[in-house]
């Protein structure tokens, strides 16, 4: 490999993550308590017929080794029969899905709901695993994480 080729994929390597990382999560501010932002983010996902997989309580976590932290769930859910075709096809891909909302609050006690745009799920989590996510279903992706999390907050 010459000097030049070497560099080129140092840097490709490089700016890879550095793409996916430019992708933040959306945080979406709620006017609700950390609790009932979680009970709405529930009842949403049970209203669009998603299946509610797990939940990750992070700030019980916390407490049962007696430390302390402001209110943070991750709430996994998803479309089994849609889900479990792309797993049984690219069974990794299982590590980075289904998709996930967290609800949490800062340090100030604002609450948020948080996600992950569609377009970071098919350029970061589908490509490295080898599968394409066509544009116009990284904006899907988007606009439907972006309606649940509307409706989660909606007064």
């Amino acid at each position: 490999m010459t000097f030049r080729a070497l560099i080129f994929v140092c840097v490709t390597w490089l700016a890879g993550p550095a793409l996916a990382s430019d992708m933040p999560p959306v945080s979406v501010p709620s006017p609700h308590s950390a609790a009932d932002t979680l009970a709405r983010v529930e009842a949403e996902i049970a209203a669009r017929n998603l299946t509610l997989l797990a939940k990750i309580d992070h700030q019980a976590a916390a407490a049962d080794v007696d430390l302390e932290m402001p209110a943070a769930t991750v709430v996994f859910f998803g479309m089994p029969k849609a889900g479990t075709p792309m797993f049984r096809k690219v069974p990794t891909l299982a590590i980075d899905l289904p998709l996930r909302v967290l609800v949490y609050e800062d340090a100030e006690g604002a609450v948020f709901v948080a996600y992950n745009p569609g377009e970071w799920l098919g350029e970061a989590v589908m490509a490295r695993h080898g599968l394409n996510m066509p544009p116009e279903a990284q904006a899907g992706m988007t606009g439907m994480l972006s309606a649940l999390a509307e409706a989660v907050i909606a007064p």
